[in-house]
């Protein structure tokens, strides 16, 4: 009997197991295989919030999910082909699992023990998965088989299974393993018995998905994509290297002084790396200390950045103000996690908008942008940098925890096409130097290096005074400033792109959102549009300051409804700036991104108002 084989647009598949079982490998390997074969991919890493929990515990999955095929701007909702290698990964991701979708598990692992550990029965493990096409593999048996004369530890040998699941997965698929052979080849050069083994692993569980009869193949249509170099990044990476690709255009060093927190760490990492470019960076004892020295490396004519999570974002708040009034230019990338406290450090929200906002001491007014896709992390921290270094202030940048970690298809862009960065550094021919003699347009003040002679001034976090910058105690001066100091970030909305609307501009209904809900919002509105209701959305990156037409386009829809991964705080902020108009809002708090069939079930019922 030949096998079924099912052809799609778009497919979404779903590793999930211990945090030792190598599933975010696994995925990864999955998702940059269909990125260079010209697939778009989104996807959407999940990681535990604890570093070692209990084995075969529910709290102990680890998940990958990805999507991949035609028009493709989330991780899906619900997975085509879910791989469980135990029972608790099988518990913890029955429900997102499409109605006749394949699950693929390790039966080596369903053991009574490991049911105990997962606290579920077998029977009725069995009720959860009753409907779909279930593939009961061997896999940690068809590994040790498969690696048995390799003269490989049992440990080791045990580690390669993951590889058998990614062979059985690129069957089903259609997708060449030549990506990941290369990648085993690299990663384990020294070790090349290590690579074979991986190898060997991986074309067995291809061969064994072959012969299964049970096992469907799925065809994916082809997707058209611009033509150019592509390669699958995370946020996180495409941050740092907005922020390298700045100090170029800006022709200035880059310095980023930071302190490891998940789920920031890996741009510090990145960062690292590119001592070839002239990169420095310092991981300093804490967040003060990462930030405080961006402050003085910013002091001593360096681009300067410093990047963090929500907890470390309360601890630089003092400095953040201490950037603010001496007006040094400063970008803060800050990787929103669900809080409070340490709250949930490996899980997504959209809650530190207030924070960055207000969260300093006294009039401390700060630009704030929030990028919305892994790949627009590297537009969004370049813009940051520039308006940090034409603008003479601190500037948020708002990620978080879900576009961070994950990773879509990201196009080179050419040096030359992006905009140098014209910095405030004075010349070394001025005759003189004002430190706050601003410019009369944009009230930028300008930048002089310590150790240019003719050009020594005070700086510190004293109240300045006006044009001198001399420590101040004049009640009129300290008002002087502060407003020169808020105007000054007003007048960044005349240097940044009006907001643009998306779907049925004419719609008596407005979608807004802001940051990562971007993917599930427009495929939302999309998939509504094709079944004829008719919805426009507005997707704020700029927010503090607003676009100037802002209100231009508030004004014209009946309904607006503001979606948002926390409890509401653009909608407020919102109402407090433009309180005339009629909006709903609709949030959810559980650690995890909207699904597309949850706001298209919100969409068409405010639509129907």
């Amino acid at each position: 009997m030949a096998k079924k084989i099912i052809e799609v647009d778009q497919v979404v598949v779903k590793f999930a197991g211990d945090s030792g079982d190598g599933m975010q490998l696994t995925g990864t390997q999955l998702s940059n295989t269909a990125a260079l074969v010209g697939d778009n991919v989104s996807t959407f890493p999940d990681y535990p919030a604890e570093i070692r929990a209990p084995q075969g515990t529910v709290g102990g999955v680890s998940g990958f999910q990805l999507h991949f095929g035609k028009t493709v701007k989330t991780p899906g909702d619900f997975a085509d082909v879910l791989v469980a290698m135990n029972p608790a990964a099988l518990k913890a991701n029955a429900k997102w699992i499409k109605d006749g979708g394949t699950v693929i598990i390790d039966i080596d692992a369903f053991t009574e023990k490991n049911f105990k550990k997962a606290g579920c029965e077998e029977d009725k493990l069995k009720n959860l998965y009753e409907g779909y096409n279930l593939i009961e593999a061997p896999i940690s048996s068809l590994t040790k088989d498969s690696l048995a004369e390799t003269g490989l530890d049992a440990k080791s040998i045990l580690r390669s299974k993951n590889m058998f699941a990614l062979g059985i997965v690129y069957n089903l698929f259609g997708r060449p393993m030549d990506h990941s052979f290369n990648f085993l080849d690299a990663k384990f050069g020294k070790k090349p018995q290590i690579a074979e083994a991986n190898k060997k692993t991986m074309r067995d569980g291809f061969n064994y998905a072959l012969a299964i009869q049970a096992m469907p193949s799925f065809r994916i249509h082809s997707s058209q994509i611009e033509k150019g170099k592509y390669r699958n990044i995370s946020g996180n990476q495409a941050a740092a290297w907005g922020l390298l690709a700045a100090a170029e255009k800006a022709e200035l060093p880059l310095f980023l002084g930071s302190y490891p927190i998940t789920p920031a760490t890996e741009i510090i990492q990145e960062i690292a790396k590119r001592r070839d470019l002239g990169a420095k960076s310092f991981q300093a004892e804490d967040e003060i200390g990462g930030i405080v020295t961006s402050i003085g490396a910013a002091f001593a004519g360096n681009f300067a950045c410093t990047s963090t999570s929500g907890p470390g974002l309360a601890l630089k708040s003092e400095a953040i103000g201490l950037a603010v009034i001496t007006e040094l230019p400063l970008v803060v990338v800050n990787v929103q996690r669900g809080g409070p406290s340490t709250g949930l450090p490996t899980k997504t929200e959209q809650s530190d908008l207030f924070q960055a906002l207000y969260g300093r001491n006294g009039e401390s007014p700060v630009p704030v942008i929030a990028a919305s896709t892994p790949s627009n992390c590297f537009d969004y921290a370049f813009e940051a940098s520039r308006i940090a270094l034409e603008h003479m202030t601190p500037v948020l940048l708002l990620t978080d925890g879900f576009i961070a970690n994950g990773t879509e298809p990201w196009k080179y862009p050419a040096m030359a096409d992006l905009p140098k960065i014209k910095t405030k550094l004075i010349s070394k021919n001025a005759k003189e130097y004002v430190p706050y003699d601003r410019d009369p347009e944009t009230l930028v003040r300008p930048w002089a290096i310590p150790g240019m002679e003719g050009f020594e001034h005070r700086l510190g976090g004293l109240e300045k005074m006006d044009k001198t910058g001399n420590v101040s105690y004049i009640a009129e001066n300290h008002e002087v400033m502060s407003i020169y100091r808020d105007e000054k970030i007003k007048k960044i909305a005349d240097y940044i792109p009006e907001i643009e609307v998306e779907g049925d501009k004419d719609a008596d209904t407005l979608v807004i959102g802001w940051g990562s809900t971007y993917g599930h919002i427009t495929t939302a509105v999309s998939q509504l549009k094709e079944g004829g209701t008719k919805l426009a959305h507005a997707h704020f990156t700029y927010i503090n300051p607003l676009p100037r037409n802002t209100e231009e386009v508030l004004s014209k829809y009946k309904n607006i409804v503001v979606c948002e991964i926390n409890m509401g705080q653009f909608i407020n902020y919102l109402r407090m700036k433009f309180p005339k108009f009629n909006y709903e809002a609709y949030n959810k708090i559980q650690g995890l991104p909207f699904t597309v069939s949850e706001l298209k079930e919100k969409f068409i019922e405010v639509a129907a108002k």
